[in-house]
């Protein structure tokens, strides 16, 4: 069994967010990087488990310049056979996505985290899937696989949903699809060893140009109102909160 896990890089969740050039460039100005949680705890701890139990093979990939590198190096320490970079700027979701399909036809499972951190899109693995042709499942909070078969468990309204999906396959992953791993010296010794191929990217028309960034408004002071002054709640609450 060959699982690929698609791995992002992301600020650091408590990193200060601010733009330049007209709001149209994330400012990187001392912002720390980590790997996307989603990634990391969910679809390449898991990717890792099913390798224990039955054997195979994980693969890493990211798609970005040679800084990248450092977050790839934790993946092959948590337990990723080798790694794989695709040495372009992740400029689109439909880069990415197209960058991906192309280096994940020979893989019977591809994981990814149903989102990042910064952008929040839950595209890249439908994308991936739909150049590939093959399933998606989204927000898989769990899987199994017997021989060529995968189990996904996804949550829906008001209960669970299960399928059966013969590989290939892509699915993102969410919580309670694995508990997060923290690289021990070994794996960490290990992962300077292991292979990171460094590819060239494939060429992407990149219909989506980024406009703008903007960041959401700054949040009101708490306003406490009397238990007793419902008037006073219902007319704040239709005049400046707006939701009546």
């Amino acid at each position: 069994m060959k699982l690929l896990v698609c791995i992002s890089k992301t600020p650091e969740t408590t990193a200060k967010i601010a733009f330049k050039d007209g709001d149209t460039t994330f400012d990187e100005s001392g912002v720390q990087y980590i790997m996307n949680p989603y990634d990391e705890w969910y679809a390449l701890v898991r990717a890792i488990e099913l390798k224990e139990k039955h054997g195979g093979t994980v693969t890493a990939i990211n798609v970005g310049p040679a800084s990248n590198d450092v977050i790839i190096r934790k993946a092959l320490a948590i337990g990723a056979d080798d790694a794989i970079r695709v040495d372009g700027e992740a400029s689109s979701t439909m880069f990415v996505a197209k960058q991906i399909a192309e280096n994940a036809k020979d893989y019977d499972v591809v994981l990814l985290g149903k989102e990042t951190i910064d952008y929040n899109g839950s595209e890249v693995g439908a994308m991936v899937s739909e150049l590939l042709d093959v399933p998606y499942v989204s927000y898989g909070t769990n899987l199994e696989v017997e021989g060529t078969t995968a189990t996904v468990t996804r949550d829906i309204e008001g209960g669970s949903e299960t399928s059966e999906i013969a590989f290939p396959l892509v699915i993102s992953a969410a919580k309670g699809m694995a508990e997060q791993r923290i690289p021990n010296m070994r794996g960490i010794m290990q992962a300077k060893r292991k292979p990171l191929n460094v590819v060239a990217p494939v060429a992407v028309d990149n219909n989506v140009v980024v406009a703008r960034y903007e960041l959401p408004s700054g949040k009101s002071a708490c306003k406490m109102i009397d238990a007793d002054n419902m008037d006073e709640l219902v007319r704040l609450l239709q005049e400046e909160a707006k939701v009546l």
